[in-house]
This record gives structure tokens, C-alpha cells and sequence, in this order.
């Protein structure tokens, strides 16, 4: 256990294993996880149900304003409540993973989600994945970590996680859907997708998930040595 709590901040692309690893890294350290692209994909998959218009800014801050996301963590790992209804398994459907990236480039939207993320990480130890934590959400955080993979072992992993889920993709479909979102996140006008200047490079292609994890632990100790 550290001393003292600190923030760790951990970005990246699609299916670089942010979420998985981010977990181990706050359960070994007793501290809070945040999953800030469940809190998207949760308002992205309200704005499927209710069929707004994807592409409008104020129709998707509107929504959010009148929307609750709440994060619950449980003996099977964290749980996503979208107005208090269980929504863990639907926001990880092909549906809602084609939709999120518009849904996220919304200025409206990142606002109150950025909001809401620093509210959650107040004055606690917490490990927050994403695409913008280092850079906008958490700037001040005392670890900022990058990680990436190739597309061809991100998509690997993505299609095992589907198999798990009994979802069929094949391989080159996701390939060019993590290509496409890599391209859109990292190009959209409100905090894209990129390297904080003191964030450290993990490139996790050849780690394994533990591997990866036991980097980050290493790294958060020297914070406190």
C-alpha cells in the first residue's frame, strides 16, 4: 500500500488494454478505478435507444444533462448504472463501440463528462483510463502513462474479447474499425487523443496484461521513494 494517495492517469487508443490492466493496477493498490469510456458509451448507448441525431452537439448535451452515470465496483469488477439500470454488458456491443467516438467528440458532452470524471477523483487514490485523462482530465496527476499497441494486436485482442461475449467480427472488420477510430479520436477539435508531454510510453504489443501492470506498479512506487 502507498503512503499517501495519488492520481494515475492512463491513456490511449482502442483496445490497447487500458481498462483491464488500469483494474489490476487499483486493486493492487487499494484505490478507486475509473472507467471514464464506459461513462461514454453509456450516454452513447441512451442516445441509440432514444435515436437523437448523433451528429448534433446540442442534442447530445442536452441528453447528457438529463442523464445519470453512476459506477459501482462489485466481486465481478465494476458495474455501469445508466439512470439506475444495469447496463454493464449492453455498452460493450458492436452498436454502442461504432457510435461512441461521435458521441465523445461532442464539446458539450467532454465538458460535463470532465466534470463529472474530476469529481469522481477528488482528493483520492484512483486509477483513470481514457484518451484525454493525462492531458485535460487529470492534468495535475502524479503518474501519466501512455500505452499502445499495434492494430493487428489490438484487434486480436478485441476479437477474443468479443468470442468471450459471443459476438462473431471477423479480424480485418475490426482492424479497419480500430484503424478508423484511431484516426477520429486523435483528430477531433475538443481533447483528442495523444501523449501528455511528461506522460512515460508503454508499447504493451509483445507484454502481457500482468507484465504491463507491474510497470505501472514499479512507476507509481518511484512517485513516492
Amino acid at each position: 500500500m502507498l503512503t499517501r494517495p495519488i492520481q494515475i492517469a492512463i491513456d490511449g487508443p482502442a483496445a490497447a488494454g487500458k481498462s483491464t490492466i488500469a483494474k489490476i493496477v487499483a486493486e493492487q493498490l487499494g484505490y478507486i478505478y475509473i472507467d471514464t469510456g464506459a461513462m461514454y458509451r453509456a450516454i452513447t448507448l441512451k442516445a441509440l435507444n432514444e435515436g437523437i441525431n448523433m451528429a448534433s452537439n446540442e442534442e447530445a448535451g442536452a441528453l447528457l444533462m438529463k442523464t445519470e452515470i453512476d459506477l459501482q465496483p462489485s466481486e465481478n469488477g465494476q458495474l455501469v448504472f445508466l439512470d439506475k439500470k444495469n447496463v454493464t454488458e449492453a455498452i460493450r456491443s458492436q452498436h454502442v463501440t461504432k457510435a461512441v467516438s461521435e458521441m465523445a467528440a461532442h464539446e458539450l458532452v467532454r465538458i460535463r463528462m470532465v466534470e463529472l470524471q474530476q469529481q469522481l477523483a477528488e482528493g483520492r487514490g484512483v486509477v483513470m483510463d481514457g484518451r484525454d485523462i493525462g492531458t485535460h482530465v487529470l492534468p495535475n496527476a502524479a503518474l501519466k502513462v501512455f500505452m499502445s499497441a499495434s492494430v493487428e494486436e489490438r484487434a486480436r485482442r478485441r476479437f477474443e474479447e468479443n468470442k468471450k461475449r459471443n459476438i462473431e467480427t471477423p479480424l480485418e472488420e475490426l482492424q479497419d474499425e480500430i484503424a478508423k477510430r484511431d484516426k477520429m479520436d486523435s483528430e477531433r477539435e475538443v481533447a483528442p487523443l495523444k501523449k501528455a508531454d511528461d506522460a512515460i510510453f508503454i508499447d504493451t504489443t509483445s507484454l502481457t496484461i500482468q507484465q504491463a501492470a507491474d510497470e505501472i506498479l514499479t512507476l507509481a512506487k518511484e512517485r513516492l521513494s
